[in-house]
């Protein structure tokens, strides 16, 4: 394998972590937001990761990791007695997004740390090629 397949593995690591971080973002921004329908409301999104592995020969797939796509959470909305609200349906009800906000956020700071130590990672194998390039200096 060749030794630039690190930098592929790490990027393919670092582009889905940066999904991550959007849909958490887009999860966030949505948590107060209410619908007069529960059909109509904001669902929950999060991605749904591959481990991809290298095939065997010439011929062999890049390694790493890829976003197989990205899913609507099934849990129902919540629903809130508020007559007074615009948006309430007949009976006064609004309903609110299944986001929780505090899993959210242990998400975002998990996608993040993530995110970094892939960062990381490519720094290393960059150090490491710099100072074996210097061998015969």
């Amino acid at each position: 394998m060749s030794s630039f397949k690190i930098f592929e593995i790490a990027g393919t690591g670092m582009s889905a972590q940066s999904v991550r971080l959007n849909t958490t973002a887009s999860n966030l921004a949505n948590a107060d937001s209410v619908s007069g329908d529960p059909n109509q409301v904001y669902r929950a999104k999060h991605p749904l990761f591959e481990a991809v592995r290298a095939g065997l020969g010439a011929n062999a797939a890049t390694s790493g990791v890829a976003v197989r796509g990205i899913y609507e959470s099934p849990a129902a909305p919540s629903a809130r007695y508020e007559p007074g609200n615009p948006l309430a349906d007949a009976n006064g009800y609004v309903y609110a997004p299944n986001v929780n906000t505090v899993e959210e956020m242990v998400d975002m700071i998990s996608a993040s740390r993530s995110y970094q130590n892939n960062v990381e990672v490519m720094n290393t194998a960059k150090d490491m090629m710099l100072a074996t390039l210097k061998l015969g200096q």
